[in-house]
């Protein structure tokens, strides 16, 4: 399941504006999540707001708000190890065009409403996964968890320890 952007959304309109945007299939919505945290480091806002579309009728609370906020200061690489291209040695650069490639296990469809699938950060000894669930009434996947920000290895050239 591969996702590919030729430039990252960013703001809200930009990411409307994505064909990704429609959320038909679950793998939509936890690309577009990894954009708005490209965004996140330089307008806070503008990403939350993305990300509380991705989310639907069930919204970011609070304690979303402050996982995000402790996830991302200071790691503004992490959402880019799971570009297609980026490594530890290359400060999580991601090669053109932007690409994504999801994977699915036996258990990554519990049923018809529920959906979880798993992404290589290359800072990441393990797949991290999304978890959405299908509104049948707009046929769209909102992302209701996700595991993609967890720690990763710091980039090559700013690890004192390299």
């Amino acid at each position: 399941m591969k996702v590919v952007f030729e430039k990252l959304p960013q703001n809200l309109e930009e990411m409307k504006d994505c064909p990704y945007a429609t959320l038909t299939k679950p793998e939509y919505a936890p690309a577009l999540f990894l954009c708005a945290m490209t965004v996140y480091p330089q307008n806070k806002e503008e990403a939350l707001k993305m990300v509380e579309y991705l989310k639907g009728p069930e919204g970011l609370s609070e304690y979303e708000k402050q996982f995000l906020r402790d996830r991302m200061e200071g790691q503004e690489y992490v959402p880019y190890s799971f570009f297609a291209g980026a490594s530890v040695k290359n400060h999580y650069t991601p090669s053109l065009p932007y690409t994504l490639e999801f994977q699915t296990v036996p258990t990554s469809f519990p049923d018809d409403t529920h959906a979880t699938l798993y992404i290589r950060s290359a800072g990441a000894d393990s797949p991290r996964n999304a978890s959405m669930r299908l509104k049948p009434s707009t046929g769209q996947w909102f992302l209701s968890q996700q595991m993609l920000l967890a720690n990763i290895r710091i980039p090559e050239d700013i690890d004192p320890w390299a």
